[in-house]
């Protein structure tokens, strides 16, 4: 009661069940005088912006004590120049998180992604980033931050340091949250999550700037030929030439640099497919989503602790063909598996793609011999066995002066040079899938 003899009503709080009704004596833990003690007595959660010192501040936002609710009615004053993620004057219902974040947040709502199977807090204090619909990527680099992509480059996400001990045991989680595990004898392990989620992993020393992870998120639309073309992907090859590829059942190898938006591409060829073909797609880690009624995946498998039951993409391929399939898809060649790919699509499985890294359309045959060379084959085998069984190359590219945007850039196929060399023919000299290959003069 003041001088008027007006009574003032301090803001509503939470009270624990262990602490007595506030009292407007000293001994209050909202009584400036006491809050030292109460702080050195009770384990303390952070909360950007805030501290325990902060006038009106809820004891219940500080309290961490095992066994609290984090779910309170929390009231927050003024807080001394908070930043843009802190909570703002009000009192409203809050979930106090285990341990708060330090994302900054758009003035607007994010679009959210729903992780099918997952619950977003099981990515720990990435939450936020998984969560944001428009985030494609996410990247971890240990102690030196986290970077996030949101379709136009890179960008770095402020105020965030996390501990080694956190980020590794988030790597483990992760991990094993895709049926895979990963410690100092395999510290670099690939995984997948939920509906195509793609997590990779590096442990120390093998980083040496800690514990580094690279996420990968599908996009919350499933991509088709539609929506690619709305985006300006086909600025420079047209969408009819893609499609007609689809219609005629061109083997495709689609290439580029990673981020490129290649397995986009392949998933909206696949699902533009006719619903009555069967479609089998053997993956390393399965990511593809594809909008088809009759699309089925086959993932690889490494080996256990004792060395033992690895399945991988060589095996899968065979099994596959055993599957009677329409399209035959391998989501990427990367090793000796392309020996059993071409073979498979140069038996009449018409139909087929895949995708391979390569930094641009004429570095492509190069990176097909070295791939071949894995598999034991020579440059002349490579040359005869690509050059029979793949009919049209799609490159893409990410335009940096675009903003970062993805783009189908160039179109080719393959033919035989003088010395039975394979080399790419760019569009309108192309030769038809199934032909004898031109000679180059």
């Amino acid at each position: 009661m003041d001088a008027s003899g007006a009574s003032h009503s301090s803001p509503s709080r939470a009270v624990l069940p262990d602490e007595p009704a506030p009292t407007p004596s000293h001994t209050s833990p909202s009584h400036p005088a006491a809050r030292a003690r109460f702080v050195a007595q009770r384990p303390v959660r952070t909360i950007p912006g805030y501290s325990p010192s902060t006038p009106d501040v809820a004891r219940t936002v500080w309290d961490a004590t095992p066994g609290f609710h984090a779910t309170a009615r929390v009231t927050l004053g003024a807080a001394p120049a908070p930043p843009a993620t802190s909570v703002t004057t009000a009192t409203r219902d809050a979930t106090i998180p285990m341990r708060p974040t330090a994302f900054a947040s758009s003035p607007s709502e994010p679009a959210r992604r729903t992780l099918a199977g997952l619950s977003a807090s099981e990515f720990g204090v990435l939450a936020p980033l998984i969560s944001d619909a428009n985030i494609t990527d996410v990247f971890v680099n240990g102690a030196d931050g986290v970077w996030a992509d949101r379709g136009s480059g890179l960008t770095r996400v402020p105020g965030f340091f996390p501990s080694e001990r956190e980020l590794r045991a988030l790597a483990v989680r992760l991990v094993a949250l895709g049926g895979r595990h990963i410690d100092e004898a395999s510290p670099c392990i690939d995984a997948r999550l939920g509906d195509g989620i793609r997590v990779h992993a590096v442990l120390p020393p093998i980083s040496t700037t800690g514990t580094l992870l690279s996420v990968r998120l599908p996009s919350v639309e499933i991509a088709t030929l539609d929506s690619l073309d709305t985006g300006g992907f086909f600025d420079f090859v047209s969408r009819a030439t893609v499609a007609a590829l689809v219609a005629r059942r061109e083997n495709i190898l689609i290439t580029g640099a990673g981020g490129s938006g290649k397995t986009t591409l392949l998933c909206a060829l696949l699902g533009s497919a006719s619903p009555a073909e069967r479609i089998i797609a053997i993956e390393d880690v399965a990511e593809l989503r594809v909008s088809h009624p009759h699309f089925l995946s086959l993932e690889a498998r490494q080996p256990n602790l004792e060395g033992a039951g690895a399945l991988g993409l060589e095996r899968l391929v065979r099994e596959a063909l055993r599957m009677r399939p329409d399209r035959l898809v391998l989501g990427e060649c990367r090793g000796a598996e392309i020996r059993e790919m071409l073979a498979a699509l140069n038996t009449g499985h018409d139909g087929g793609a895949s995708t391979l890294h390569a930094n641009s359309l004429d570095d492509v045959p190069a990176r097909l011999e070295a791939l071949g060379a894995l598999a034991g084959m020579s440059p002349v085998a490579i040359a005869r066995q690509t050059v029979s069984a793949i009919g049209t190359v799609l490159h893409l590219e990410r335009a940096t002066a675009l903003g970062g945007e993805r783009r189908l850039a160039q179109m080719g196929t393959f033919a035989l040079d003088r010395r039975d060399r394979l080399t790419v023919v760019h569009r309108g000299t192309a030769t038809r899938r199934g032909a004898h290959a031109a000679v180059l003069a």
